[in-house]
């Protein structure tokens, strides 16, 4: 008996989000790292360094989100899961907010504080559970397929 194969997503598109998928995280994670520092020693060094690391993690953003963007709304939409629609969602509210996080560290000296804390604590939060939901999901679908 002959079964159809099942639908399956690009392995290089898989290849180039696996690889660039992590990069923005830990951009995003180091900023918030600085602005904690900043808040507590208030040397401008901290502010300016987490600005740059935002927008460097934000131009890193750009390749995985139109990967995810493309598998999970155009090419694969028949084997996206929830887990993959609310992994992107997360991401692209992280995104907007480290965007207006970058704005916010436009801003002079202190001017940038208690703001530019929680909305880089906003953006590492919502990406770290899209990481979890979509670890999760992995984690199910392989057990249910070898079990």
């Amino acid at each position: 008996m002959n079964y159809p194969a099942a639908p399956r997503r690009s392995a290089v598109a898989n290849a180039i989000y696996g690889l660039f998928n992590p990069i923005p995280f830990g951009f995003f994670v180091a900023a918030l790292i600085f602005d904690i520092i900043y808040a507590k020693t208030g040397v401008i060094l901290w502010a300016k360094s987490a600005a740059w690391l935002i927008s460097i993690g934000l131009v890193f953003a750009i390749i995985p989100r139109l990967v995810n963007l493309a598998q999970v709304w155009i090419t694969s939409r028949r084997i996206s899961t929830h887990a993959d629609h609310v992994d992107f969602w997360l991401n692209f509210v992280a995104i907007v907010a480290a965007i207006l996080n970058a704005f916010v560290h436009s801003r002079d000296a202190y001017a940038i504080m208690p703001a530019g804390v929680w909305l880089s604590v906003v953006t590492v939060l919502l990406i770290a559970i899209g990481h979890v939901i979509i670890a999760v999901r992995y984690s199910t679908v392989r057990e249910y397929v070898h079990g």
